[in-house]
């Protein structure tokens, strides 16, 4: 374990990264790693390399992040949402100015651009999957990037949330249409066979008159406003706005209930222009549980269904995009399809809804053969083969590359979070195919000046703050602090109760925790906290 530690604080970042002008900023945040596997190490420090390449001007000259690979530019529906979220732990003021892109360069009737790219702006279509209010109230509480800039964001998105009210509902029923594919991003995807990639004429603002089944009242666009509404509150609040965000978002989630939600079988569909349910199973029920919809027992019920049953959208390396029963289903993943493969957009969008309902364990699950097929790959792709975890379609892909850096945080990193506490986890890389590799690894972060270590070994987990030994705890806990370091819960990512001892420098403390157990930490005791059980891996 000292060994270890040694090897990550002399670390030298700037020979790591190359030398290249992001080190600096890079280098702010304090982050490094170390694992006993060389190949662990060296993919760490390739992907962050690689995230470097994927951060420069799109349509004017400040530098903002790319989704790399192909796709040069920036996608609302993933580059500037989703991936973003991620990058704003690392490197906040890139983030910043990602974001701001997109309100800056909103039209004047209030549509914001799909995407930003060298070429110009695209407005032919809307792309939306991950609600940018939540990413941007997520980086403001996170990072503070300031009234302003969070004043700019709030009156774009409300311009937008106007212009989809006024054309994306032309059926009336208070949900949002998709026009075309692309509205999703699900490109080749059988939900949308039948259905043109790209609106009429390219304008997002008209549908195909004559299309036989258009337009489709989507889960997923509906599902995303409705989170939009419920974070967009959350900021008129903060900036002092009077606002009725919160009532619309009810009525939004009364709509999708009302037009896409199948009860017997548990499950969001399209509805199309004669009524009828496109009763196709697709990543579209990740996508809507992602936006917070749903109780406690539902999700749980939507991990036993689908996401953690073999037969669905749980193969070795989760999620597929098709339910893999279904006999469109086609694992192709030398392309861009969204037709059957599983692909890193689905993969990084999938931790926000499972932690929403404190279901770390399970995440942990998909996570591990994910971390491990990147460990595995020469390139960081956008898709991979759900049955032998092999890179699929393009490379330095900021997906794939964000993933990697996330997974390594979630599972043996130091995490701050939008709430101000910081996650310290105990687990460890797994292999997943052939001999167990026994994993140790170091990681450090710089929090608010204060520098932070945590080392993690197969059975015990050890935190330093500036230097000295501050917690050693058993593996498969995480430890909750403020920005601090001062102790304020544990939750375990054991599938089995835990019991053991957490050394602190004033003494001990005994705990016994259930899977997914919270136990908050107050005055000089544990006090329950969220549990919601534990659910397994299925066949049927």
């Amino acid at each position: 374990m000292r060994e270890l530690l040694g090897r990550l604080r002399e670390v030298d970042l700037g020979k790591k990264l190359g030398g290249n002008p992001l080190s600096d900023a890079w280098g702010q945040s304090g982050v490094r790693f170390i694992a006993r596997s060389e190949r662990y190490t060296s993919r760490y420090y390739q992907a962050v390399r690689e995230l470097f390449e994927c951060i420069k001007p799109a349509v004017d000259a400040e530098p903002i992040l790319h989704e790399g690979g192909v796709y040069h530019g920036c996608w609302l529906e993933s580059t500037g949402t989703i991936n973003t979220e991620l990058l704003s732990r690392f490197l906040p003021e890139i983030a910043t100015a990602t974001y701001a892109a997109f309100a800056q360069h909103q039209r004047s009737d209030g549509l914001i651009p799909y995407k930003l790219t060298p070429q110009g702006l695209g407005f032919s279509q809307i792309q939306l999957v991950t609600p940018l209010a939540r990413c941007v109230w997520n980086h403001h509480r996170l990072n503070n990037p300031g009234r302003p800039w969070l004043a700019q964001m709030y009156s774009a998105m409300s311009r937008y949330d106007d212009w989809l009210a006024r054309f994306r509902n032309t059926l009336g029923t208070g949900a949002v249409e998709a026009f075309c594919t692309y509205d999703t991003g699900h490109d080749l995807s059988p939900r949308f066979w039948h259905v043109p990639d790209t609106p009429l004429g390219n304008d997002a603002a008209i549908v195909d008159p004559i299309n036989p089944i258009l337009p489709f009242v989507a889960p997923d666009l509906t599902a995303n406003v409705a989170c939009q509404r419920r974070y967009l509150a959350l900021i008129a609040e903060e900036l002092r706005q009077e606002q009725t965000w919160s009532e619309k978002a009810g009525q939004t989630k009364e709509a999708l209930y009302k037009e896409c939600f199948h009860s017997e079988d548990g499950f969001f569909y399209d509805r199309d222009r004669h009524g009828r349910l496109v009763r196709l199973q697709s990543d579209v029920l990740l996508r809507v549980l992602a936006c917070e919809i749903g109780d406690a027992e539902f999700f749980a019920a939507s991990l036993s269904r689908y996401l953690l049953n073999t037969r669905k959208f749980f193969p070795k390396y989760p999620f597929t995009s098709i339910a893999l029963d279904d006999p469109r289903f086609d694992p192709a993943f030398d392309h861009n399809s969204w037709g059957g493969p599983s692909n890193f957009l689905s993969i990084i969008r999938a931790p926000h809804a499972f932690e929403h309902h404190g279901h770390h364990a399970e995440l942990a699950w998909v996570m591990q053969p994910i971390l491990a097929a990147l460990a595995d790959m020469e390139t960081f792709p956008q898709t991979l083969n759900p049955f032998t975890g092999k890179a699929g379609f393009t490379e330095k892909y900021s997906p794939s590359i964000l993933c990697f850096l996330d997974f390594v945080e979630r599972l043996s990193g130091i995490m701050p979070r939008p709430d101000r506490t910081l996650w310290f986890t105990g687990l460890l890389p797994k292999s997943v195919i052939h001999r167990q590799e026994e994993h140790e690894t170091a990681y450090g972060r710089t929090v608010d000046g204060t520098q932070f270590e945590l080392v993690n070994t197969p059975v015990q987990c050890t935190v330093y703050r500036d230097g000295d030994q501050l917690y050693r705890f058993p593996a498969g806990l995480r430890l909750v602090t403020d920005r601090q370091g001062e102790l304020q819960g544990i939750i375990s990512l054991s599938a089995q109760p835990l019991s053991g001892q957490i050394e602190r420098k004033n003494g001990t403390l005994d705990f016994t925790i259930d899977p997914n157990q919270e136990l908050l930490f107050e005055g000089s005791t544990w006090r329950p906290g969220q549990s919601p059980g534990i659910v397994y891996p299925s066949y049927e």
